[in-house]
């Protein structure tokens, strides 16, 4: 990585490819703990999709995703919409070499031949088969998805004010560390690379887990997306006993000790109140209390304003004896491990 690199390297979000990475979950038949709660949520929804052809654009017995599934990340406000779109519009010469590129060695699907015959209108379609996927499994989740990746690069961003550039990207996972001018990957089986100059995109993601995905490019930012903090608590199914519903409400009150216990990940006044079934304004105000008792803390991630459980409120969760989640599932999964 030479100078500019260092200097250029940012954060992004990428809708396309968190769609990606979590079809490829479920054509893999890779459920791991940590998804199973959006596995067992969607699951029925997928009989309506064309899973044939889905399962040509993301094959699961393949470790790397098809170039037009990677579109280069940007900021925060890119959405599945306009990445889709893009996708619509690629030359269907390049959309039929990287289906036969990563099908390479093994027989073409009968979708995939199809596919290849629909000539032009060939993208559209992709692009339609997976905004109809986006629209079954991602959206219904993609504020919570959404809220845990604004509140990892909060995080992160953070991290490299305690600890520098060095901190950061030791921190994204255990396979990955910055050794002065050199990003080493373990694990990877590709020969030394270099970058041009554009940087480097690091983008979080709910569904890579436990692996990081590198893309490498000439003419534009290369990007490593890495697994986000908390993925342990998105599906999780937080409760109380009786007892322990007692303790904390009565140390609290139940519509504080309720969020409080909601917030293990991050939410939004509004989406709290949804979840909650509560108006915004009484939310608001039992927010206020909790972040005034240092038992929240919040921030702002573009138009909406992030609430999440503080260390302090954690330990006043678990003294009270309510669970954060399900017995086998961590209430915490960050970078650096590795199922």
């Amino acid at each position: 990585m030479s100078a500019a690199d260092l200097g250029q390297m940012r954060f992004a979000h990428s809708p396309l490819t968190e769609l990606a990475e979590s079809l490829w979950t479920i054509t893999s038949q890779q459920i791991r703990t940590v998804h199973r709660g959006w596995y067992h949520q969607i699951r029925g929804r997928l009989r309506r999709l064309d899973m044939d052809l889905l399962r040509t654009l993301v094959p699961g017995h393949r470790m790397y995703l098809a170039r037009f599934l990677l579109p280069e990340a940007t900021a925060p406000a890119a959405t599945i919409e306009q990445q889709l779109e893009l996708l619509a519009g690629i030359p269907a010469d390049e959309l039929c070499r990287e289906i036969a590129d990563i099908w390479r060695g093994d027989a073409l699907p009968d979708a995939g031949r199809r596919l290849l015959r629909d000539g032009a209108a060939g993208p559209r379609r992709v692009a339609d088969a997976l905004a109809e996927y986006w629209s079954a499994a991602i959206a219904p989740e993609w504020a919570g998805i959404r809220a845990v990746l604004d509140d990892d690069i909060a995080h992160r961003a953070a991290t490299l004010t305690r600890s520098g550039l060095r901190g950061l990207v030791d921190s994204l996972h255990d396979k990955v560390v910055l050794d002065h001018d050199m990003l080493q990957i373990g694990g990877t089986s590709d020969s030394d690379k270099r970058l041009v100059g554009n940087g480097l995109l690091l983008v979080p993601s709910v569904f890579s887990w436990p692996y990081v995905v590198i893309d490498f490019r000439s003419e534009e930012p290369s990007s490593l997306t890495y697994p986000a903090r908390g993925i342990g608590n998105l599906w999780s199914a937080p409760g109380m006993s009786p007892a322990e519903e007692g303790t904390l409400a009565a140390l609290l009150g139940r519509s504080r000790a309720t969020i409080l216990l909601s917030l293990a990940v991050p939410h939004s006044t509004t989406g709290l109140a949804v979840k909650l079934g509560q108006s915004p304004p009484a939310v608001s105000q039992h927010l206020t209390v909790l972040r005034r008792s240092g038992l929240v803390v919040s921030w702002r991630s573009g138009r909406s304003v992030l609430y999440r459980r503080t260390a302090l409120g954690t330990s006043v969760v678990e003294a009270s004896g309510a669970a954060a989640g399900s017995s086998d599932q961590p209430a915490s999964i960050g970078p650096g491990t590795v199922a």
